[in-house]
């Protein structure tokens, strides 16, 4: 990458939201370039089967759902750069994107970052990352063939991960500071009739303990405030998301979780700077949700643009 280079549109973020922005503005006619750090398609490649997509009624991969939206928007004109966004800057009527690499300038500019997944912030849990600590049982779960782990959250991430290990491991214990999980009631249903699922109610995580490898759990009741200890040899943190905005802190107001508030036209305070996907507020975080933002952001990004 040069060390200024201009476009008219540049989407931040290569995942479904980011992929049908591109789309959209390319159709459109404008000039647009994706910004993407790491591998394009976003979270959802690490989804072993989505099947609340419309259109595939047997499910598809995540990975193959991903790549089939990236060589859509290719086909209409999307191009792609490689880089990791460091902030971005309002000046002289443009945006200044600046990356790792240099400086892009544009009239637009869509953010579509996504989030990533909240850690427990317990000792051990650092230390022990890529050595039984994990938050992708989809990339990790072969590594646990026979074994016992612990996935812990109660949301649809959780339970859809536990679920995916069911065909590697040994015997799956969820941990959930509730009494009760919030996943979907189809979820909830196949965890709960999955024999090689248990679960432990009201309960945290305060330490992960092991040497070179993960081998215990230091657990607490939140309700008879007991602690105790459980043998695992994986844990799977799935607790939440942290929306990636850091590169927009000093740019735009952000609510108190971090998320770029807009309107639902996906526009920000700050004009011609739109975001659409799970970095919006209130975002469902789910695929369609995502790709309809982008949607909405690739045209209201093409009116501004207009001046209309």
């Amino acid at each position: 990458m040069s060390s200024i280079s201009e476009h008219e549109v540049i989407i931040v973020g290569g995942g479904p939201a980011g992929l049908t922005a591109g789309l959209y503005a390319s159709r459109a006619g404008l000039k647009a370039v994706a910004l993407e750090k790491g591998l394009i398609g976003g979270q959802i490649i690490n989804a072993p089967l989505v099947e609340n997509y419309p259109g595939f009624p047997h499910g598809i991969a995540g990975s193959d759902l991903g790549d089939l939206m990236c060589r859509q928007a290719e086909k209409h004109g999307l191009r792609f750069i490689t880089g990791d966004v460091v902030g971005v800057e309002v000046a002289d009527g443009y945006k200044v994107v600046r990356t790792s690499d240099g400086e892009l300038r544009c009239k637009v500019v869509i953010a579509a970052t996504g989030s990533e997944r909240q850690k427990l912030g317990v000792p051990g849990e650092q230390l022990l990352l890529g050595r039984g600590v994990s938050y992708c049982a989809t990339c990790d779960g072969p590594l646990f063939r026979g074994e016992t782990v612990a996935v812990v959250g109660g949301g649809d991430v959780a339970i859809t991960e536990a679920l995916s290990l069911v065909a590697f491991v040994n015997k799956i214990v969820v941990i959930h500071r509730r009494d009760e999980l919030r996943a979907s009631a189809i979820l909830r249903e196949r965890a709960q009739s999955e024999p090689k699922i248990s679960f432990l109610w009201s309960t945290v995580v305060s330490d992960v303990l092991g040497d070179d490898k993960v081998r215990e759990l230091s657990l607490r009741d939140v309700k008879t405030v007991r602690s105790f200890n459980l043998e695992v040899s994986g844990v799977f943190v799935c607790i939440g998301h942290r929306p990636n905005t850091d590169y927009l802190a000093h740019t735009l107001p952000l609510d108190p979780a971090g998320y770029v508030i807009t309107d639902v036209q996906m526009r920000t305070d700050v004009p011609g700077l739109f975001a659409a996907g799970d970095i919006r507020q209130n975002s469902a975080r789910q695929v369609v949700a995502a790709a309809g933002d982008g949607a909405t952001a690739a045209l209201s990004a093409e009116k501004f643009l207009k001046g209309i």
